[in-house]
């Protein structure tokens, strides 16, 4: 009866491949970037396909929110315009612009915090990177700003006589605005940053909500109070009008100086409407950028691997 020997494997055999892109590196993390900016034809498809299944067999499509956006800024710039005693034709574009630009804002927030949520399905069975799915939520609320960008090109064309010449926006205001003009196409810069900040937005909520589901109703509940405790039905020039210099400086100033909503609402909407813009708005803006990318990338290096499991 011969004795059973076990073959031992050489001392020179090499162990199983470890995953690296799957390891908790910062090399993983930006590589996961790279591979989703690579992917731009899954993630702009996926993009437009969220368009077309909501709006299918719509006779507007995508138009109806451009409808209904219009007629809510029309409706509150004629109210609002009363209350504060303003011009009408520049203060219906001022309001217009503000729920252009809040609407990517807030719906950055919103939509963010469920991209991975709402994208379980794909993430357990497509091997794609994390960035894929925040650049289909970027992309996606993209469309729908150009959409609705057709609301500022009709309400700048009725109103253009008084907003191509300095303005002050609130009777009594101390901010002369220079108008319309050739610095007007520094909006396109602020657009520029306000889509950077979406891909970290979604990134970087969207993780924390895959772990905890109550950051999509956290961030729901307050969106209200942000909304008006932002200025964009009301103005800066109306805290001065009514208070005057005792506004321009202490306490009642802190609802828009330390509010970064204000601050991105700012380098969009200001040169839209030949608005004054203070530099303080980019300085804030960059901080407020880099500070959210450096947080995204560490959350990503440590917690990406897990998104899939916690969906």
């Amino acid at each position: 009866m011969q004795a059973t020997t076990t073959t031992e494997p050489p001392s020179s055999a090499k162990p199983a491949a470890v995953d690296t892109d799957r390891s908790r590196t910062f090399k993983g993390a930006f590589g996961d970037l790279g591979a989703g900016l690579r992917d731009r034809q899954l993630w702009s498809h996926l993009g437009w396909q969220d368009i077309r299944q909501r709006y299918r067999r719509s006779a507007l499509g995508p138009f109806w929110i451009t409808l209904s956006m219009g007629i809510t800024a029309l409706g509150l710039g004629l109210l609002y315009s009363q209350i504060f005693g303003a011009n009408i034709s520049t203060y219906v574009p001022y309001i217009t612009t503000g729920f252009l630009t809040w609407n990517f804002i807030m719906q950055s927030l919103n939509q963010g915090a469920n991209t991975f949520i709402k994208n379980a399905g794909l993430l357990k069975h497509l091997p794609a990177p994390l960035t894929v799915y925040a650049l289909r939520t970027t992309w996606r609320l993209s469309i729908i700003f150009l959409h609705n960008f057709a609301i500022y090109i009709i309400v700048t064309a009725v109103f253009f006589d008084d907003l191509d010449q300095p303005y002050r926006l609130i009777p009594g205001a101390a901010t002369l605005n220079p108008g319309i003009g050739w610095w007007s196409l520094f909006a396109i810069p602020g657009l520029a940053i306000l889509l950077l900040n979406g891909v970290w937005v979604s990134l970087l909520v969207g993780i924390i909500s895959t772990r905890f589901r109550d950051v999509p109703q956290f961030i729901d509940s307050i969106s209200s109070l942000l909304f008006f405790m932002t200025p964009i039905v009301w103005s800066v020039d109306s805290l001065t009008a009514k208070f005057g210099d005792e506004a321009a400086s202490g306490p009642r100033t802190w609802v828009y100086e330390f509010n970064p909503m204000y601050h991105f609402l700012q380098i969009v909407r200001a040169p839209l409407t030949g608005g004054q813009l203070s530099p303080n708005s980019w300085y804030v803006v960059l901080i407020v950028t880099a500070v959210g990318w450096c947080v995204t990338l560490v959350v990503m290096r440590n917690y990406r691997a897990r998104v899939s499991y916690w969906v």
